[in-house]
C-alpha cells in the first residue's frame, strides 16, 4: 500500500481523469455518470469506496488529475472514512488536486458539530468544498468539471494551485480560535 502520486505518470492528450472516493456509493455513481457526458475531453472516472487503491492495476493506472472525496453528512462513517483516506494521498495533491463534496448538507439529522469539523478539514487542507444534494445537479457537476479541467492542466494559462488559491474553504476567525476579550 504505497501512496497516490500526482506526477509519478505522464498526462494523456485532452482527458482529464477524476477519482471519486465514497464510502457509501450512494451518490458516487450518478455523479459519474453525469461528469463522463462531457463532450469538449475525454473524462476518465475511476470510483473508490477509500484508499489506499489495490497496487494489482498501479502500472495500468492512468496519472489521476483531481481526487474527489464525497462525504455524506448524515453518516459519521462517510466522514471518519474520508479522514482515514487522506494519508494515502501524496502532499502534491493538495495543491489544488483535492475536492471534498458534501452532500445532505440540508437534511434535518445533520449535526453542526460535523459540518464543522467538516469546513475545519477543508480548511486546514486548503482544498474546495462544495455542497450537492441527493439527486446530482448539473451545476454541481459543472463545478468539479470546472475544476477538473484545471487540475488537468486543459485551461491555458491557469493552475491548479492558482484555482485552489480563489475556491478554497476558509473558515471565519470566530470558529476555531478563542477570543482574547
Amino acid at each position: 500500500m504505497s501512496l497516490l502520486k500526482p506526477f509519478s505518470k505522464l498526462p494523456d492528450l485532452n482527458t482529464a481523469n477524476i477519482l471519486l472516493v465514497e464510502n457509501e456509493e450512494q451518490f458516487q455513481q450518478n455523479l459519474a455518470d453525469t461528469l463522463a457526458e462531457e463532450t469538449a475531453v475525454t473524462v476518465n472516472v475511476r470510483l473508490a469506496k477509500s484508499l489506499p487503491l489495490p497496487m494489482e492495476n498501479d502500472e495500468s493506472r492512468p496519472r489521476i488529475d483531481l481526487v474527489v472525496f464525497i462525504i455524506n453528512l448524515t453518516s459519521d462513517k462517510s466522514f471518519e472514512s474520508a479522514k482515514a483516506s487522506l494519508k494515502y494521498l501524496d502532499p502534491g495533491y493538495f495543491l489544488g488536486k483535492v475536492c471534498f463534496v458534501a452532500t445532505n448538507a440540508r437534511h434535518a439529522s445533520v449535526r453542526t458539530g460535523c459540518l464543522d469539523a467538516l469546513r475545519q478539514l477543508a480548511a486546514l487542507l486548503h482544498c474546495p468544498l462544495l455542497f450537492a444534494e441527493d439527486q446530482v445537479s448539473t451545476s454541481s457537476a459543472r463545478r468539479l468539471l470546472t475544476i477538473l479541467k484545471v487540475a488537468s492542466g486543459l485551461v491555458p494559462n491557469t493552475t491548479a494551485l492558482y484555482l485552489s488559491s480563489l475556491t478554497r474553504c476558509t473558515m471565519p476567525p470566530d470558529i476555531d480560535q478563542p477570543s482574547f476579550d
